[in-house]
This record gives structure tokens, C-alpha cells and sequence, in this order.
């Protein structure tokens, strides 16, 4: 037998295997470097004395559980740890005795990508995600701590071990939680910090139970957005507003642990006092005025001012600008104040019945025009309104723009005053004597005048006489000859005599006939019967011609004499 042999034979290094716990024992503590084992072996194994957790604890010929990784390294020598060791004979007390959902307790080792390292026994993983219910900012502040872990996740073939303290803490939340919906009750006061802030409002964390603070329970006056009034972190005291305790939710309230400013809010502010606010919104039908804190007045459009109509707030107003105004009226349930700015002057209208009467003669300027009539600026933010059919006794006016403009300098006669609906009614053709009044001594049957023509239509011809008077000359009375279109015959602004053969006062209306301008008396006087006698069909002409004295026979088909304010309107288009 070799010495080899008898060395194998009187030791135990043929039964050591790699990568197995065995047991050494303590032969040196050699500096402050390692520590020498004797594993029986060829040779003695070096441990960093690093691996360690309490260098006094070890001492000279005690036993250790080691793990043997290799049985010889480059050295000659073995290579084993024994804080592989602790970490199998941890791992095997793991398997044994722990599963998913176990609690353990753990120190924070390091920072790794995606999450920590925690020691548990032997290492294991926490992602971030799994740290806190809220993501932490910074993972410093975790290393070296010491929590309690869930384990959530054990791999025994990879020696793999995930934990959470996310898990344990929203479960201690969710016990917190369900305690707090059996103890709280509406009206209590809590203090609470604020978690989350929203566009419609804040959450805060009652010690493990979330509570909705709206943006409207926050302050008793208008604020823009939450983050006005809290900030994330912030400690802040609510009042329980209300419990859903089968949806876990609860609502809180910032402004109601404070006075509510609306109470003995009408003696306060008692209709008719003036009061100094600020503008803090505009809207197209009003502005709001914040009065104090928490109270907000609105002044209507139609509130601002007593002469200028006004078509929005923003025209005058601005938000952040200070003003006076009048309480109007308080509704405390409802929590609304009606303003008037308006009210700090006396209303003008007032005396207008006194400095306008009707009848009287005003003079004015044309400020705007519509389409049913101008108005006229009398002083300032006082105007009258003249009617179409106010402005002229002869003529039909379709539009005020055939007869004035912006800027016109025009006179007037005051026909009717209403004060409630600041309201002048005015009239210009009222300054002149009406010329039908006297159409009578101007004009009679049989005479002969001149005139321009001024319509021309298809079923005849306007002509201007004198005071502005229209007369019309019906197609059949254009010529003897039948007149197909009335511009073959005459044009606008052409100079014609004629012979009156109709006047209707009441009806305002003078028929007119350019062929009998050189009749005798006799044949006048039978074209005159005849066009007094006969008449066509009701649609708005002059009569219809006759056979006799000359007369064209037939019709135009343009109708009869009977409405000569259609056959203006007519000729106008």
C-alpha cells in the first residue's frame, strides 16, 4: 500500500463531496482576515472572516456547518463558506416550514434594479412596486431597516424568493378601514392628510381610510381649483359630511369645521345698503361680486347701467376690479344675492315723461338704424325710436336707410313715452302738415299735371307730383294702343303730363291717365266713369280698361286700384 493510499484510508477526504454541507472545525483565527477550518481533508480551508455576523462568537476548536464548494482550488486548497451554509440550512427551514402568504421578518440589504434585496433568512426580492402603497420617491431610506414581509412568490428549484410589504401594509389598511366605517359617523371631526389631489377635489387618509374632500366642501367661497386650498402631505382637520359603509366611501368637508358666513346673512346685508366687493366672475348674463369671504352677489346685465344696454359684463367689468352696488334681494336657502350696480344713480328715466311729453318737438341724432325703423340719441343713453311707418306721409318706406343714416341730424315729434319699458316712441313725418289733409284744394278729378316717374311695374307707372305725392298711371292708361311692357313706353325719371281721373282720400291714392292728357271734356269725362265703373280682378292694380272712348280692350291681368300700397310694394321689387 502507497502512502497516498494509507493517507486516504486513515482520513475521510474520500467521502467529501463538492457542493455539500459538512461539518469543520476551528483550527486558527488568523489575523483580520479569515478563518481556518479543518474539514477533514487534504488540506485546511480559509473563511473570510466578512461572512461572519459576530467575530466573538468564534472561537478556537468549535464545529461549524460549512459548505465545501470545491475540493481543491487553484491553490490546493478547499474552497468553502459559511455563509452559503447558513443560507441552505435556512432555505431548507424555509421549504419546511413556510409558503406563500407566510410572514416573515427581514432587514433591507441593498438596492438593486427594480426593487431591494431583504434579507429574510437568506435573500430575497421586493420590487418597488411591492415597497409601499404609494411608490417611494427615493429607495435610500429603506436600506438597513427592518420590516415585516409577506412572502408572495417562493421558486425552490431556483432558490428564488419574492416578498411584499405592500401586501401587509394595505391589510393592516383594510383592518384600519373596516374599524373606522363601524366608528365614524357624520358630523364627527378627524384630522386626516392630504393623499391625493384631483380636478374635482382631494383625497385624504384618515389613518388607513381614504375620504373624498369635493372642491365644493372645501370653502364657503369660490375657488378655482383644489390645490388652492390643500397640499399633498398636508395634515388638515374635515368634518364627516357622509358614510356609504357598503361602497367603504366616505365624504368629508373642509369649510363645514368653520362659520357658515350665510347665517344672519339678511341682517347683515339688508336690501338696499350699498356694499364694496370684488369681481371675481364673469359670465354672459351677470358678473359676481365676492361681498366678504364665502358670499358672492350677482350683478345681472341688465343691472349695470340705466341707458346703455349692455350685451355682456365684460364690457365694463373686469375680474379682480372692486365696485360698489345695492343689495337688491337675499335668498339665505338658497344662498343667492341679487346686485345692481345701476342702483347707485338715480334712474334717468325718471324724468324723461317730464322732459319729453308727447307731442313734444325734439331734435336728435341718428345713432342706429334696423330694419323696422332708427333710433335717435335725445342726451346721453336716452334715445327715441322713430318707426318706418313714422317717416314719411307719402311715401312707403321698406327700409329707414331710403331716408337716413347714422349720424343724421333729424327732428322729431314725441308721440308716446313708456317709462317701465324705457321706451320713446317717435315721429318725423308728424313735424310736417300731412299733405292728404288737403289733397282735396291740391288736386281734383279732370286735371291736368306733370310730374317725374318714379316706379316703374308691370302693371304701370308712379309718377312724383307735387309734396312728394305718388299718383299711378295703370299699364291701360299708358296709351291708346295696347302696352305689353310698361318700359317700352315710359322710364324712371321721365318727365310726364297726365290727367287725374281718381282720387280716394281715405285710402290715400290718386289714379292717374297719360293717354287722356289731350282728351276733350266729353271723352274725359266718359274715361273718368269708365275707370270709376269697371274694375278687374282684386290683386292689387288699378281698374281694368274699358272698351269704349278710345280705351285699349283686355286686361294686363295686373288686377285693380283697390290696394296701392301692394302696388308699391310691388313696383319697389
Amino acid at each position: 500500500m502507497s502512502i497516498m493510499e494509507k493517507l486516504l484510508a486513515d482520513s475521510n477526504f474520500g467521502a467529501l463531496k463538492a457542493h455539500s454541507v459538512i461539518t469543520a472545525t476551528v483550527t486558527e483565527i488568523r489575523d483580520d482576515k479569515f478563518v481556518i477550518v479543518d474539514i477533514n481533508g487534504k488540506s485546511e480551508g480559509f473563511i473570510p472572516q466578512a461572512e461572519f455576523p459576530d467575530m466573538a462568537e468564534i472561537q478556537v476548536g468549535m464545529q461549524l456547518e460549512v459548505y465545501l464548494e470545491k475540493l481543491e482550488n487553484k491553490d490546493g486548497t478547499p474552497t468553502v463558506s459559511y455563509d452559503r451554509a447558513q443560507q441552505i440550512r435556512k432555505w431548507e427551514s424555509i421549504e419546511a416550514n413556510c409558503q406563500e402568504g407566510s410572514i416573515v421578518q427581514g432587514r433591507v440589504k441593498s438596492i438593486v434594479k427594480g426593487g431591494l434585496i431583504v434579507s429574510v433568512g437568506v435573500d430575497a426580492f421586493m420590487p418597488s412596486s411591492q415597497i409601499d402603497v404609494n411608490p417611494p420617491k427615493s429607495l435610500e431610506q429603506f436600506v438597513g431597516q427592518t420590516f415585516d414581509f409577506k412572502i408572495i412568490k417562493i421558486n425552490k428549484e431556483k432558490k428564488n424568493l419574492v416578498v411584499s410589504r405592500r401586501e401587509l401594509i394595505e391589510e393592516q389598511r383594510g383592518e384600519s378601514r373596516r374599524k373606522l366605517l363601524e366608528e365614524v359617523k357624520p358630523g364627527i371631526i378627524r384630522r386626516g392628510v392630504v393623499k391625493n389631489i384631483t380636478d374635482y377635489g382631494a383625497f385624504v387618509d384618515l389613518d388607513g381610510l381614504d375620504g373624498l374632500l369635493h372642491v365644493t366642501d372645501m370653502s364657503w367661497g369660490r375657488i378655482a381649483h383644489p390645490s388652492e386650498v390643500v397640499k399633498v402631505g398636508e395634515e388638515i382637520t374635515v368634518m364627516v359630511v357622509e358614510v356609504d359603509r357598503d361602497r367603504e366611501r366616505v365624504s368629508l368637508g373642509l369649510k363645514q369645521t368653520q362659520p357658515n358666513p350665510w347665517e344672519g346673512i339678511e341682517k347683515r346685508y339688508p336690501v338696499g345698503q350699498k356694499v364694496h366687493g370684488k369681481v371675481v366672475n364673469l359670465v354672459a348674463y351677470g358678473a359676481f361680486i365676492e361681498i366678504e369671504g364665502g358670499v358672492e352677489g350677482l350683478v345681472h346685465v341688465s343691472e349695470l347701467s340705466w341707458t346703455k344696454r349692455v350685451q355682456k359684463p365684460s364690457d365694463i367689468l373686469k375680474v379682480g376690479q372692486e365696485i360698489d352696488a345695492v343689495i337688491l334681494s337675499v335668498n339665505k336657502e338658497e344662498q343667492k344675492i341679487s346686485l345692481g350696480v345701476r342702483q347707485l344713480e338715480a334712474n334717468p328715466w325718471e324724468k324723461v315723461r317730464h322732459n319729453y311729453p308727447v307731442g313734444a318737438r325734439v331734435r336728435g341724432k341718428v345713432r342706429n338704424l334696423t330694419n323696422y325703423g332708427a333710433f335717435v340719441e335725445l342726451e346721453d343713453g336716452i334715445d327715441g325710436m322713430v318707426h318706418v311707418s313714422d317717416m314719411s306721409w307719402t311715401r312707403r318706406i321698406n327700409n329707414p336707410a331710403e331716408v337716413m343714416k347714422k349720424g343724421d341730424d333729424v327732428e322729431a315729434i314725441v308721440l308716446d313715452v313708456d317709462v317701465d319699458q324705457q321706451r320713446i316712441s317717435l315721429g318725423v313725418k308728424q313735424t310736417q302738415e300731412d299733405p292728404w289733409s288737403e289733397i282735396d284744394r291740391k288736386f281734383r278729378i279732370g286735371d291736368l299735371v306733370t310730374g317725374k316717374v318714379s316706379k316703374v311695374a308691370n302693371f304701370g307707372a308712379f309718377v312724383e307730383l307735387s309734396d312728394e305725392i305718388d299718383g299711378l298711371v295703370h299699364v291701360s292708361q299708358l296709351a291708346e294702343q295696347r302696352v305689353e311692357n310698361v318700359k317700352d313706353v315710359v322710364k324712371v325719371g321721365q318727365d310726364v303730363t297726365a290727367r287725374v281721373i281718381k282720387i280716394d282720400k281715405e285710402d290715400r291714392r290718386i289714379g292717374l291717365s297719360i293717354k287722356a292728357a289731350n282728351y276733350d271734356p266729353e271723352r274725359l269725362q266718359a274715361e273718368i266713369s269708365s275707370y270709376e265703373r269697371i274694375k278687374g280682378p282684386s290683386t292689387g292694380g288699378a281698374p281694368a280698361p274699358t272698351s269704349g272712348s278710345g280705351s285699349s280692350s283686355g286686361s294686363s291681368g295686373s288686377g285693380d286700384f283697390n290696394s296701392l300700397g301692394d302696388l308699391l310694394d310691388k313696383a319697389g321689387n
